[in-house]
């Protein structure tokens, strides 16, 4: 049975939805893989819905918005770039390829662009073949849960929600962090959450010491211990037991 991939296409109202609508209109011909969901803006196109999508079993996603100059929310899709260039190096940590990733700026009077690009696009996923990550109904692997954990907290949100502030306003002096400084730190603190996120699904049903966490989550144990110190005084782990004078820890609560 040949391989139809299942493709979940995000498209700015104000242009790739209408570009959409004008390739339908014009009967121009593109693959029917696609289920869309029209949003006001590319910008308000959230990384934990991307992720959502793949958990649900969704094969590729398309993010579809106005070219740079035409928002109709003036930074919309400059801030939908930085999210897509962030997910698609943080997609590999939980087994999903960044090309399942792909943005595209389609203007309302480019029907023939958007059938193109669905095109080309649902051919790559073709050749990527399933998705990874499991069908809806059935048990996420725990890197993927790990990802969504870590783009949901709390603390990396109100970061991410400063940006602007950071990188164009500046702080009370007129200082402001350069963007490419902005992305790294955000990148590495996501990196570092994930990272403590896998470790809680780790032990969210079974004891385990520092040594054998690190070897499951692919992590030295000095940074295992780093993050075990970051997750206790959150209140999130307790030492269960000790085995061979190795204290084994479990989750206490989940964030």
């Amino acid at each position: 049975m040949t391989f139809e991939p299942r493709i979940l296409g995000m498209l700015c109202n104000w242009c790739s939805y209408a570009g959409a609508d004008l390739a339908g209109t014009s009967r121009m011909q593109y693959p029917s893989n696609i289920r869309v969901i029209r949003v006001m803006c590319s910008g308000r196109v959230d990384p934990v819905m991307v992720v959502e999508a793949f958990i649900k079993g969704v094969d590729g996603v398309f993010i579809g918005g106005c070219h740079f100059g035409d928002c109709h929310y003036q930074k919309g899709n400059y801030q939908a770039e930085r999210r897509v260039k962030m997910l698609k190096k943080l997609l590999p940590l939980a087994k999903i390829e960044p090309e399942r990733l792909h943005l595209a700026w389609i203007s309302a009077a480019e029907g023939q662009l958007f059938a193109g690009t669905m095109k080309e696009f649902a051919e790559k996923i073709k050749k990527l073949g399933p998705s990874p990550t499991p069908l809806a109904g059935k048990a996420p692997n725990r890197d993927i849960l790990a990802l969504k954990a870590a783009l949901l907290d709390q603390r990396l949100r109100t970061l991410a929600g400063k940006e602007f502030q950071l990188t164009e306003e500046g702080n009370v002096y007129g200082e402001k962090i350069p963007q490419n400084k902005f992305d790294e730190v955000m990148e590495a603190a996501i990196v570092d959450e994930y990272a403590r996120q896998k470790i809680l699904q780790l032990i969210k049903d079974k004891a385990m010491s520092v040594k054998e966490l690190s070897k499951e989550a692919g992590v030295s144990t000095d940074k295992v211990l780093k993050h075990m110190l970051v997750l206790e005084r959150r209140g999130l782990i307790a030492m269960a037991s000790v085995r061979d004078n190795s204290p084994l820890y479990i989750v206490q609560r989940l964030p």
